[in-house]
């Protein structure tokens, strides 16, 4: 829906492209904006079904895998200021991992080159799917230190997987010495004035302004859906549009520290020659004959998209 909104806002209202959001029922917020033009931003539906809460541009979302973007900008930014090196084998940082007889690099973990396997769909075939019970960081890292094999040799194939991202979130907060939360806050979040933007480090956090997330149950009737977790980094960011349209602003402006806005866009090539479009958080493909550079997100009943 909203990869197609800023050329379809050109030609009709946001209203008519977002009619179908009635108050009663869940909705969405839209941010979009053009060089040089100030940004529309709105908001449609119920951000809360039991307590009747509207929607407003400032309701907080999670973003979804949207928030993969934030977690490579932060190791971006220790590798730029030579903390660690994108080269790292992960088991420098991580010596829970096997060796598996090739290094998985830090680089690797953002591109989804790694050959780790996703551990939610592990824990899936376990017989406990996300959702269906609560994960730590701590979990999704015993859980991908017990797996003895890869998909495929490292940097031989790219298939997407959320341990990556869960796994580059640890090494940030060893690196680093402060949590993921604690280092985007402080390294982009407050500079920027992304006021209303932070992690789901806890799932029972209290967090104002947060939209409940929802599913279609028997008939007409909604669900919740919430995502009942504590892993973050390859999720779990808390935001609204007017903060993302911030980041995007940093993003295309390369106001970002160190120069690493032109970093997150470089594409990997695979060891046999082949170029991907998955970059750093970031994919970049051709749209329309104009480069995209976006992101798509889920989590439960979330769905996010920023380009």
């Amino acid at each position: 829906l909203a990869a197609g909104l800023a050329s379809a806002a050109q030609a009709q209202s946001f209203e008519g492209v977002l009619a179908r959001f009635r108050p009663e029922d869940p909705g969405c917020a839209v941010g979009v904006e053009r060089k040089g033009e100030a940004a529309q931003l709105r908001a449609y539906g119920s951000a809360d079904l039991e307590h009747g809460v509207p929607i407003t541009p400032d309701t907080v979302f999670e973003a979804g895998s949207v928030s993969k973007q934030f977690t490579a900008a932060a190791v971006l930014l220790l590798a730029a200021e030579g903390k660690l090196s994108l080269g790292d084998d992960i088991r420098r940082h991580l010596p829970e991992m096997p060796d598996y007889g090739r290094p998985i690099t830090v680089d690797m973990l953002l591109s989804h080159t790694s050959g780790l396997r996703d551990w939610g769909e592990v824990m899936g075939l376990a017989g406990w799917p996300r959702t269906s019970r609560v994960y730590t960081p701590f979990e999704v890292l015993q859980i991908a230190a017990r797996q003895k094999s890869l998909n495929y040799p490292p940097g031989e194939a790219y298939s997407y997987t959320n341990t990556g991202y869960n796994l580059a979130a640890i090494i940030v907060q060893r690196v680093s010495g402060q949590t993921l939360a604690e280092y985007t806050r402080e390294r982009f979040f407050e500079p920027l004035g992304m006021t209303k933007t932070s992690w789901r480090e806890n799932y029972r956090r209290v967090v104002k302004d947060r939209a409940v997330a929802y599913a279609r149950g028997p008939g007409d009737s909604w669900l919740q859906d919430m995502p009942f977790e504590h892993t973050f980094g390859h999720a779990a960011l808390l935001t609204t549009v007017g903060d993302l349209l911030i980041w995007n602003r940093a993003l295309g402006e390369g106001r970002l520290p160190r120069g690493i806005a032109a970093r997150m866009v470089e594409r990997p090539t695979l060891t046999g020659g082949r170029k991907i479009a998955y970059a750093r958080g970031l994919t970049v493909v051709a749209s329309d004959g104009r480069e995209q550079v976006a992101h798509s997100g889920a989590t439960a009943g979330y769905r996010a998209w920023l380009g």
